[in-house]
């Protein structure tokens, strides 16, 4: 089975303008409701290591899943035996969830009104970099029980030079378009330093830990093309734009033989609250 090689960072053909953080691009943030469907059905689930190392190092089952999208991250709670509530800005997702089990409220976390309620673990599965960190970390330390965890994590995503360079020609003025064709490990793991920092900051928790879980998932053609329209960089474009893209990956994953074996690295950074007062 051929497999996709990480692809060299080549200079950006212009300079993107300045783009606002993630948390305040709601209109993409939520936009991955457009096809609940597929999102659920396409995208990969989370190392089972890591969930049972949350499950074992929380001091309780009840966990908060914030961005909790179609409730892939919370299924594999719920099947460790945990009791998982959402919280979710795109009621389309949440509606999608809520029909798989899992009780959702609808809200931003940062407006989200936590009611006196406590939990034993927050976690946010690729959600956290939609919250904003510093308001983030402190609601998460707001409602967890003395000894708690919150839990950050996200596979970084592989992007192969076709599809970046279908998307600079179809899309040039998208902030995406500037974006290196993929964003070396470092990066992620310098991202993921500045939310430890964030969290350090509120004073609240214990000193964070970096967790790293390496694995890897195979993909037909067909899933990847499934895959790739429930991403960031694509949940906006018209039906042109993206039936170009996609055909330019397709025809890449063609060359490769027809499917291609994606190495993925889960990074988690993960503190215990500390006290009593919530």
């Amino acid at each position: 089975m051929p497999t996709l090689p990480p692809s060299p960072e080549r200079p950006s053909p212009k300079q993107p303008e300045p783009t606002p953080p993630p948390h305040r691009a709601r209109q993409t943030a939520e936009s991955f409701g457009a096809d609940a469907q597929r999102y659920d059905r396409a995208r990969p689930g989370y190392p089972e290591d890591l969930v049972a190392r949350l499950v074992a190092g929380s001091p309780g089952p009840d966990v908060l899943d914030v961005g909790c999208g179609t409730g892939i991250a919370a299924r594999q709670f719920q099947a460790a035996g945990c009791t998982v509530l959402g919280v979710e800005p795109d009621a389309r997702m949440a509606d999608f969830a809520r029909a798989r089990g899992l009780p959702v409220e609808v809200a931003t976390f940062e407006a989200w009104e936590p009611a006196d309620r406590a939990f034993d673990a927050v976690i946010a599965a690729q959600s956290w970099h939609w919250v904003d960190p510093a308001a983030g970390a402190l609601k998460a330390a707001r409602v967890l029980r003395p000894n708690g965890r919150l839990a950050i994590f996200e596979p970084p995503p592989e992007v192969a030079e076709p599809f970046a360079a279908a998307h600079r020609r179809v899309a040039p003025d998208s902030p995406f378009s500037g974006q290196p064709t993929r964003r070396p490990l470092e990066m992620y793991l310098a991202g993921y330093a500045k939310t430890a920092d964030r969290i350090r900051e509120t004073g609240r928790f214990g000193d964070p830990e970096q967790w790293r879980f390496d694995w890897q998932r195979t993909y037909t053609r067909d899933q990847w093309l499934e895959l790739l329209p429930t991403t960031g960089a694509l949940t906006r474009l018209r039906p042109g734009p993206l039936a170009e893209i996609l055909g330019a990956v397709g025809h890449a994953i063609d060359a490769l033989g027809g499917s291609f074996t994606m190495r993925y690295t889960t990074l988690a950074t993960t503190a215990a609250v500390a006290g009593t007062d919530r």
